[in-house]
């Protein structure tokens, strides 16, 4: 690694937590919440009109973000270092304090489903209302899938010594263990460190981290399968006695989608599934092996060393890919970079992963990343920014109608990883080019198939829970033959990825099921609208930042008809998946040309 990598900087959201501007937002929480409790008592007592409504409405977006703030606070800290115990009692006690917003939340949707007949009228008859048009509707279908209020205060009591705590156990194990690296020296290291080599161009490194990784889950396959199961089996608990019929069904309400929409999507995902084989046999041929193993899905095809980009570098590249299609973004971009909005650089106790979080009252967004100078750990950043950039954009708007789902979230941030990825492939010269259309078509794999593989996963995972807990090597043997469904003879059998069930912190978060669908529709869905950018030049950039500020007040469905697309089609779908497939043929003809003219490449 080329450079010292950076630290994110949390000071301008608090100093720290003795500061007094913690403690002032921490009274702030408790006495908002409080206010709010007062004020829908007083609704409950004497009735509910427009204005009433509207002052219930300001007292939960005080409440929530001041909430919100304080809790991205605490978790940041805490995943930079799991071994941060003030972090980890802060957490518990900012959890301790929003806990009353769970009660509160109950009565407002069963205050509004008690005057369903006059809620309408309250819109059509105040102007302040109107916006919020959707979320009231969202909130009384929301309420139909509710226990009393006394029952959903304890289940988010229990949850915070339930599955909340399993999430933290799995966390900090996950972030902890070490493996054995080498046994002549007894040297150890961290199973992010393992999980970065698998973007080496040697093989036989790529080999010996998988086996060591799968040696470092095998070791902590007990704690990880009983807290898996923890989590789930609350999820099942408690959506059996909200009404809901399956765990997809809550998702696809989550997510903003109809079931019809996810079917589409799934059948499209299905139906591409011998595109990306024809690709991992070809990629097999150029590294020179029979069959991929998991542990080439993301090695580099470069006959030489791969490029390793600076801090730097990838920041200024990201920056110039942005100007291209927007100069605002590419504003953002370097704000974010200049002011200290990312933790760059793995470490022990860092958790693995990435991901992007907001601060509502600070109106900032801060970044967590592993960069290892790979080009896939710079798209990494791209697609976060991509998520900071989508924030920016409704960080002024009021909470209810800044909340978008995690479908049109990944669509922000696959769109800004394909317009870095595509001004990557404009300026690239022979010798880079099948590199970076093979990096396309592997992040796509990884999007489609994997995605894929893993929703049938937790599929089967909730189908199972509900009779049983799950020993590990039960939820080992679903994992690999749901990678075989999904990458059939394409990956090598004896070398897939029993413990990826352990790998993703997704699967752990009891609220949230498949965490991992809305990704394959970010991407499909930032392929459409990409192809209008390319369509409509520069003038597009404003459509976009319009599109996303839209994002949480209408339906996934809503907003792409407000851009031309029908997501219940399955053509809209496969249309994306063609992109995909033009690419993948790309790659091909590169690969055979490459492969007479110069051999295997990056076997070592």
């Amino acid at each position: 690694m080329k450079g010292k990598l950076p630290r994110w900087d949390l000071g301008s959201i608090y100093p720290s937590f003795d500061s007094q501007e913690f403690a002032a937002d921490k009274g702030l929480l408790g006495a908002s919440v409080a206010a709010l409790q007062r004020a829908l008592g007083r609704c409950e007592r004497r009735g509910l009109d427009a204005r009433a409504l509207l002052d219930l409405i300001a007292r939960f977006e005080r409440a929530g973000d001041a909430a919100e703030n304080l809790s991205a606070y605490a978790q940041s800290v805490w995943t930079a270092d799991t071994g941060d115990r003030r972090a980890l009692a802060e957490t518990n006690v900012v959890d301790g304090l929003k806990l009353p917003l769970s009660a509160c939340a109950v009565r407002f949707r069963a205050l509004l489903a008690a005057n369903r007949g006059a809620i309408a009228s309250f819109v059509k008859g105040c102007a302040e209302l109107r916006p919020y048009r959707f979320f009231l509707e969202e909130s009384l279908e929301r309420a139909r899938f509710e226990m009393t209020g006394e029952m959903e205060g304890l289940a988010g009591d229990l949850a915070r010594a339930g599955a909340d705590a399993w999430a933290r156990l799995h966390a900090a194990l996950a972030s902890s263990t070490l493996a054995l690296w080498d046994e002549a020296t007894g040297e150890r290291t961290s199973i992010a460190a393992l999980r970065g080599l698998a973007h080496s161009p040697d093989r036989a490194l790529r080999a010996r981290a998988y086996r060591a990784e799968l040696s470092a889950w095998k070791s902590i396959e007990t704690p990880c399968a009983a807290a898996l199961n923890g989590v789930k089996g609350m999820a099942v608990c408690l959506d059996g006695r909200r009404g809901w019929g399956s765990a997809a069904q809550k998702s696809c309400f989550q997510s903003r989608i109809g079931v019809k929409t996810l079917r589409a999507l799934i059948d499209a995902l299905e139906g591409a599934l011998p595109v990306f084989r024809r690709y991992l046999a070809a990629k097999a041929r150029l590294l020179g092996v029979k069959k991929c193993a998991f542990y080439d899905l993301f090695a580099p095809l470069a006959s030489g060393e791969a490029r390793v980009w600076s801090w730097k570098e990838a920041c200024g590249f990201i920056a110039e890919r942005f100007e291209e299609f927007d100069p605002l973004m590419a504003r953002f971009a370097r704000m974010v970079f200049a002011r200290s909005w990312i933790d760059a650089g793995g470490r022990l106790g860092k958790i693995g992963g990435a991901y992007c979080v907001d601060f509502p009252l600070a109106r900032e967004s801060r970044i967590l990343v592993n960069f290892e100078g790979s080009f896939d750990s710079l798209l990494t950043v791209a697609h976060e920014v991509g998520h900071a950039w989508h924030h920016e954009l409704v960080k002024d708007l009021p909470r209810f109608l800044a909340g978008y789902p995690m479908t049109l979230a990944e669509t922000a941030s696959i769109f800004a990883e394909t317009i870095t990825l595509e001004g990557a492939l404009r300026y690239a010269d022979e010798g880079d080019e099948l590199a970076l259309i093979e990096g396309s078509v592997k992040d796509s794999c990884q999007v489609i198939v994997d995605i894929l593989s893993r929703f049938y996963f937790e599929r089967e995972l909730f189908e199972r829970r509900e009779r049983a807990e799950l020993p590990p090597e039960e939820l080992c043997a679903m994992m690999l033959d749901a990678q075989k469904k999904t990458y059939g003879g394409a990956l090598d059998g004896k070398a897939l990825h029993p413990y990826m069930w352990a790998v993703k912190d997704h699967y752990y978060d009891y609220a949230l099921p498949f965490y991992n669908y809305p990704y394959a529709f970010g991407q499909l869905f930032s392929l459409a609208l990409y192809a209008r950018a390319k369509d409509e030049g520069a003038p597009f950039a404003a459509v976009y930042r319009a599109l996303l500020r839209r994002s949480g007040s209408m339906s996934a469905a809503a907003l792409a008809r407000g851009a031309g697309f029908d997501i219940e089609d399955a053509r809209f779908w496969q249309d994306g998946l063609a992109v995909i497939a033009e690419r993948v043929k790309r790659f091909e003809r590169m690969a055979a040309l490459h492969a007479r003219g110069e051999g295997a490449a990056g076997a070592r």
